[in-house]
């Protein structure tokens, strides 16, 4: 049985206004929330048009492209600048263990027979404090209505954006607290209807403004960012004391080691 349930269209979905209003907000903020992650690897799982780490400082990223569905997806990483051909099933991912310093799953848990695999296979490749960032769709939001309608008249298929099985951040949530994730901060965005043309998009952007400060928890998209922590590890942070006082510090310790010396 396939686990990955991408519909054939899941890529080009994006190029509609409705995936162009997503993309644009998806683009925005990844590039703020991942501007200041910093490692050596870095991996994107699926959303084959959506570069979300092009201005993330990670020298080595793995942009794992989905090209068709099924049991596995034909994906084309790339380090670098270089394109590496590989195919790779979302829940049983190429990478070693604690190999990454990054994951970032863009609008792959909707249709996924087994979204909760999927976030067990980034906590194992993600070394300790490795970062998750999800990009979800919010079914507390119009656009989860739209899916819900969806789903009501064709029970039992799973595509994207819909029907599709939208995962709420409360859910969410509990699932990263059990596997040792910490949630470190999360966005909502996209806060119009789900519209057929650029103009409705163009003529409803003062709903983001109010969304923001109104209802801030309907936006139709989430980003939720995680660290992963492994129970029992202290981590050592680098110290940036004043070298100053360093120097101060050692020569007071060298004195006292002569005084003692003396007596």
């Amino acid at each position: 049985m396939s686990n990955t349930l991408f519909s054939p269209a899941y890529d080009d979905w994006f190029l509609t206004p409705a995936g162009r209003y997503v993309a644009q907000w998806a683009l925005k903020t990844s590039e703020n929330l991942l501007v200041d992650v910093f490692g050596l690897q870095a991996a994107q799982i699926g959303c084959e048009r959506l570069d979300l780490m092009a201005n993330n400082r990670i020298q080595h990223r793995f942009r794992c492209i989905t090209r068709n569905h099924g049991d596995h997806s034909a994906i084309q990483p790339q380090l670098g600048s270089t394109p590496l051909a590989l195919e790779i099933n979302a829940s049983a991912l190429p990478f070693d263990s604690e190999s990454l310093d990054l994951v970032v799953l863009p609008f792959i848990l909707e249709a996924h027979l087994d979204p909760h695999q999927v976030l067990r296979e980034a906590y194992r490749v993600l070394r300790p404090e490795g970062q998750l960032l999800i990009l979800g769709l919010n079914p507390i939001s119009l656009w989860g209505l739209r899916n819900y309608l969806s789903r009501l008249a064709t029970p039992g298929r799973i595509g994207f954006p819909w029907p599709a099985h939208y995962l709420s951040v409360l859910r969410l949530k509990d699932w990263l607290k059990l596997l040792d994730f910490d949630v470190a901060r999360g966005h909502f965005g996209c806060y119009a209807p789900p519209c057929r043309n650029d103009s409705s998009y163009a003529h409803l952007n003062w709903l983001e403004l109010a969304g923001n400060r109104w209802w801030g928890f309907a936006g139709a998209c989430y980003a939720i960012m995680a660290v992963k922590r492994v129970p029992g590890m202290t981590v050592i942070t680098p110290s940036w004391a004043d070298p100053a006082k360093k120097v101060r510090a050692k020569a007071s310790l060298v004195a006292e080691q002569n005084q003692t010396k003396s007596l």
